[in-house]
C-alpha cells in the first residue's frame, strides 16, 4: 500500500512543526529558558504522540499488543532523534529520568483496553492525561523504577 507519509499528504504537519520551532528559537533568544519548561514540553509531546501512535497502528488494523507498542515507540521516538540531533544522551537511556517510556505504556493501554466504552475523542484525552499526568508526577516527586543491580558473582578459588 505505498502511499506517500502522513506529512507529505498533509502538509499544515510541516507548517505546524515549522511555525513551533520558530517561535522556541525566537522565544530561546529573549528568554532564558530553564530545563523545567523544556521538561514540561517534553511530557505534553510525548503524551500526545504516544497517542497518535496508538490510534494509527489501530487504524491499520493490528491487534492491542503491537498498538501499545508502536504507541511507546512514536512517544519516545520523537524525543530519542531530538536529543541525538542536540548531542545529548537521549532522556529515555538517562538514569532517573522519571518515568519516561512507563508513561507512554500507560496511556497507550488505557487507549487500547477502554476503546470499546469510550468515545474516540474522549479516550484521546483521558490516554493523554494518564501519560501526562504520570509523566508530571515524576518529574514532580522525583519517582522512578527500581534500578536493577546485577549480584556480583563469587570469588572462585
Amino acid at each position: 500500500d505505498a502511499q506517500p507519509v502522513f506529512w507529505v499528504g498533509d502538509s499544515s504537519f510541516v507548517l505546524t512543526a515549522t511555525a513551533g520551532a520558530v517561535l522556541a528559537f525566537v522565544a530561546a533568544r529573549f528568554w532564558p529558558l530553564s530545563g523545567r519548561p523544556l521538561l514540561y514540553a517534553d511530557a505534553c509531546g510525548l503524551a500526545l504522540f504516544t497517542v497518535v501512535g496508538v490510534e494509527k497502528a489501530l487504524a491499520y488494523g493490528v491487534g492491542p499488543t503491537v498498538a501499545v507498542m508502536m504507541g511507546v515507540m512514536t512517544g519516545t521516538a520523537g524525543g530519542m532523534m531530538r536529543d541525538i540531533m542536540t548531542g545529548e544522551i537521549p532522556f529515555v537511556f538517562r538514569r532517573q529520568i522519571y518515568l519516561y517510556a512507563t508513561a507512554c505504556l500507560c496511556g497507550a493501554l488505557v487507549f487500547v483496553h477502554l476503546r470499546p466504552w469510550i468515545s474516540p475523542s474522549s479516550l484521546r484525552f483521558l490516554a493523554m492525561g494518564v501519560t501526562l499526568s504520570l509523566r508530571l508526577a515524576a518529574i514532580g516527586w522525583k519517582l522512578h523504577l527500581p534500578e536493577f543491580e546485577a549480584r556480583e558473582k563469587p570469588a572462585s578459588q
